[in-house]
């Protein structure tokens, strides 16, 4: 062989290895690109079953359960962003227990975790609310479980992950599915609906996860029925796995004060039992899928996670004494406030703000119609539960709205709430 030939061959393999390696970069930043979503969930039902919380005070003994309670989650990864979307059947999620599963969970970033509850009076209390003699009625054992069911229902999600495309749609639900009990018409009929469609494999063209947001009340049956029950959520999961194969998360929106099931019937009486639970999650399942149906698909929408730490300040005496009595430590470090944590989301065309508790109507109109796109999404209990979320102006002005403004934390909240949120839209991209 000659020196020339020797030399040539030498290059020509430098020249082969070098472009395979930029070969498989390529490959590598194509892939890192691509949108990925996996989901799972976990049964939370308590065997045997414990008493059921529907709010401040002693929980409630059971005789029976109506469905099963679960965890649910979500999982979105693309360019190098992970998020997670989880929602448990509970009246609400303190932020101390959340942080306990967020510590569990091994590859996504601790504040992109989002866990919300969907507000059901008919699971175990997750406060420990405290009564006058700082006694609580709450399940300890079972909580601490839970925390490690939601990390492992999340750890599997982001396992489960494949290539996906988005449907992703806003619209008016039909029928009889929710009203405000203080003014009849004063609610949001808008349900926004997400869904993942898996591009490869035995999942090519297939449904594999169904969000669904929309806010209500899920309280048809109550805490005073004796009945364990993640009640209409539970049928509306049902529904959706049925007729599309693949898993369905429910978030709650601004149903504060007090957008509730439509249960009522012609003699001025409600309807109380898992019959109206299955009704009314059956209807509120066939709207979302319809609404979402003909949703253009979105190829490789690309995700962001943003999240802001925010501290409210504490008037209210009840408030303060279930955050200070609580064995779940959900106080703050600064005396006379709480923080928690505010996340946006841009997911495809959509973006998702969260609230810390249960806003009112009118701060979920807002701050919709503040949002830059067609399909505003509102994450209403995530992070935490502090209460109702009322204006200034609303808060301690009607008597109607007593009992809601004792449970609210301040009359600043809902002030400082929208304040916040309108920040991060300002100061973050526009959904794509």
């Amino acid at each position: 062989m000659t020196r020339q030939n020797f030399y040539w061959q030498g290059n020509f393999k430098s020249t082969l290895t070098i472009s395979i390696i930029i070969f498989l970069l390529f490959s590598a930043s194509i892939n890192s690109q691509e949108l990925l979503v996996g989901s799972a969930k976990r049964m939370l039902t308590p065997n045997p079953l414990i008493a059921i919380s529907g709010g401040i005070g002693t929980p409630k003994p059971v005789l029976t359960n109506k469905g099963n309670l679960y965890v649910r989650a979500m999982v979105l990864v693309n360019d190098g962003e992970k998020i997670a979307i989880v929602n448990i059947d509970n009246l609400g999620w303190p932020a101390a227990l959340g942080n306990t599963s967020r510590a569990l969970i091994t590859d996504i970033p601790f504040n992109n975790i989002l866990i919300g509850a969907t507000h059901t009076h008919s699971a175990p209390d997750a406060y420990a609310f405290p009564d006058e003699n700082g006694n609580h009625g709450a399940d300890l054992e079972y909580l601490e479980w839970c925390t490690q069911q939601i990390a492992d229902a999340v750890n599997e999600a982001f396992k489960n992950r494949e290539p996906a495309k988005l449907k992703i749609a806003v619209g008016k639900a039909e029928g009889k599915i929710a009203y405000n009990y203080y003014a009849p018409q004063l609610y949001d009929p808008r349900c926004g609906v997400i869904q993942a469609i898996g591009t490869s494999g035995k999942n090519k063209d297939k449904p594999l996860v169904t969000l669904v947001n929309y806010a209500i009340h899920p309280e048809v049956i109550g805490s005073e029925r004796k009945i364990l029950s993640p009640d209409m959520v539970g049928p509306l999961y049902d529904r959706i796995e049925e007729k599309t194969g693949g898993m369905a998360i429910f978030m709650n929106g601004a149903q504060g004060g007090m957008v509730t099931a439509d249960n009522r019937l012609d003699d001025g009486k409600e309807a109380r039992d898992w019959e109206e639970c299955q009704r009314i999650g059956n209807l509120l399942a066939d709207e979302a899928l319809r609404i979402v149906a003909d949703a253009p698909i979105q190829e490789n929408p690309t995700i962001l996670c943003a999240h802001k730490k925010v501290a409210f300040p504490i008037d209210s005496e009840v408030m303060r004494f279930i955050l200070k009595h609580s064995p779940l430590r959900m106080g703050s470090s600064e005396e006379g406030s709480i923080s928690t944590t505010l996340n946006l989301l841009n997911i495809g065309t959509a973006q998702i703000l969260t609230i810390p508790g249960e806003a009112l109507p009118n701060i979920g109109y807002y701050l919709k119609r503040k949002m830059p796109t067609e399909h505003p999404f509102l994450f209403g209990l995530t992070n935490d539960a502090f209460g109702y979320m009322l204006t200034k102006e609303d808060f301690n002005s009607f008597e109607r709205y007593d009992y809601i403004s004792r449970t609210s934390l301040g009359e600043m909240t809902g002030e400082i709430l929208v304040s916040e949120l309108m920040d991060m839209i300002k100061n973050h991209p526009k959904p794509q």
